[in-house]
């Protein structure tokens, strides 16, 4: 009888024990699977909602993400500044009374911000070689040296699809920080705009920091070192080879730069020496040359009868030579705009053709 307890009591026990924790795993099994296929699912469609690089982008962008990212925080950094020294000047230019007051009365107290100017200037013009030296150079070159193009060249991917994405990144990071940087700079200097006395618009420190022309110079010699990298093959040979290049483009640049506007010409028959008598310029306007008119309408030179000892004597001198006014060229500076986008256009075609170069001869070379 007690056996028979024992064993009932034993099944009984064993019963209830595999059955509870049947039970009990069935019910832990169902809620991790729940919590996993939940978490799971929660994490995938998370995923899918946010822009993830992939494949050949993702591989040009990890090659290069210090550049990249190095160039993206600079230009953050610089902005962040721009902004800061802008409230300055336009806190003083609202102290001072500007435009009812000229600058040209503020002496000493504006000296710091044409310093300002010309320090972001100086930095700002530098952007094309820098980046034409340290980017555009061993963009393709470090590739073709250390023989990562053929193992490029051995995958699914075209040679063609590599050129092209990382041209593609390398240009927009470019674009993206070029343009940002030149749009602040103007919003900063645009207060002044008209004022020599801040920055000269005709100079190289206004012209070539501002607008499209920026953008359109620094491609151009990102774009031109990369070239110059395919050809030579050789990371350091072609980062030398590309400063030479990007600083005789900015010289060529310079030389030309005042031939994209159209010169305005003004006269007047009122002499030279009485009060006026210089024709009156539009404010901000850049004077190109002047010279004497005569009474034929001919044209002399500035600089005749400036032997003359004594003013009387360089009157009779300018009477003998029937001169009666002055003629005088100059640039406006509404046509600043249009001479930038001109030279941009014309920066962009010159680009374009690097470009072209690269796929129709460059590809051949990347192996």
């Amino acid at each position: 009888m007690s056996t028979f307890t024992r064993s009932s009591t034993s099944t009984s026990t064993g019963t209830s024990t595999g059955t509870s924790t049947g039970s009990t795993s069935d019910g832990k099994n169902g809620t991790m699977n729940g919590t996993t296929d939940g978490t799971m699912n929660a994490t995938t469609a998370e995923a899918n909602r946010r822009p993830r690089l992939s494949g050949m982008t993702w591989l040009v962008w990890r090659q290069h993400r210090a550049a990249f990212w190095t160039i993206l925080a600079a230009t953050a950094l610089a902005v962040a500044w721009i902004v800061y020294q802008r409230g300055q000047l336009v806190d003083f230019l609202d102290g001072y009374g500007y435009p009812g007051k000229s600058l040209d009365e503020a002496g000493g107290a504006f000296t710091q911000y044409g310093d300002a100017f010309s320090f972001v200037s100086i930095g700002l013009q530098a952007i094309p070689v820098l980046l034409g030296v340290f980017l555009g150079a061993p963009l393709i070159a470090g590739d073709l040296e250390n023989g990562t193009a053929k193992l490029v060249a051995a995958q699914s991917g075209s040679r063609t699809r590599w050129l092209a994405t990382k041209l593609a990144l390398a240009g927009l990071v470019v674009v993206v920080s070029t343009g940002v940087l030149s749009a602040v700079f103007g919003w900063w200097w645009n207060p002044v705009k008209s004022e020599a006395l801040a920055m000269e618009w005709t100079s190289g420190e206004a012209f070539n920091t501002t607008g499209p022309v920026p953008v359109a110079l620094t491609l151009l010699s990102v774009f031109g070192g990369v070239a110059i990298g395919v050809v030579l093959r050789r990371t350091l040979t072609a980062m030398v080879v590309t400063f030479g290049f990007t600083v005789v483009l900015q010289l060529v640049w310079g030389y030309f730069m005042l031939s994209l506007g159209n010169v305005v010409t003004v006269t007047t028959n009122k002499g030279v020496t009485d009060e006026n008598a210089f024709p009156s310029l539009p404010h901000g306007a850049y004077e190109v040359d002047q010279s004497y008119v005569t009474g034929s309408g001919d044209l002399l030179g500035w600089g005749t009868c400036s032997g003359s000892e004594t003013d009387a004597a360089r009157q009779v001198c300018l009477d003998k030579a029937d001169v009666v006014g002055w003629s005088t060229q100059y640039l406006p500076l509404s046509q600043m705009n249009a001479m930038q986008w001109f030279g941009a256009t014309i920066l962009f075609a010159l680009t374009a053709g690097v470009v072209a170069f690269l796929f129709l001869w460059g590809r051949k070379r990347l192996v």
